[in-house]
């Protein structure tokens, strides 16, 4: 599957497809705006992507002072509200590089 697949997937269906692990379950969820549904699942991967992932999560919600606390889990700068689009298709192209 490649970036463009994966955004075109969150753009036509209703759901996520069932074979994609959870991280990728996660930016999916997040993308369509079920920023619950995608927390819930970020909040349960304990791996330095999942922390990434929660890091973004909290970017979008506009809680930067936690999100912050996730990329500093994560080993990874934290970014401006107005990168969060370009910070999704950098986490999106890491988990799909890596599957």
């Amino acid at each position: 599957m490649t970036l463009e697949d994966f955004a075109q997937s969150v753009e036509l269906d209703s759901d996520p497809p069932e074979e994609l692990s959870g991280e990728l379950k996660a930016l999916w969820l997040a993308k369509k705006g079920r920023w619950h549904d995608s927390h819930d699942i970020a909040q349960d991967i304990p791996s330095k992507t999942g922390s990434w992932i929660h890091a973004l999560l909290h970017t979008i919600e506009g809680d930067l002072g936690n999100a912050g606390y996730w990329y500093a889990k994560a080993g990874e700068p934290p970014i401006r509200t107005e990168e969060i689009e370009a910070e999704w298709e950098r986490l999106v192209t890491a988990v799909l590089s890596k599957s």
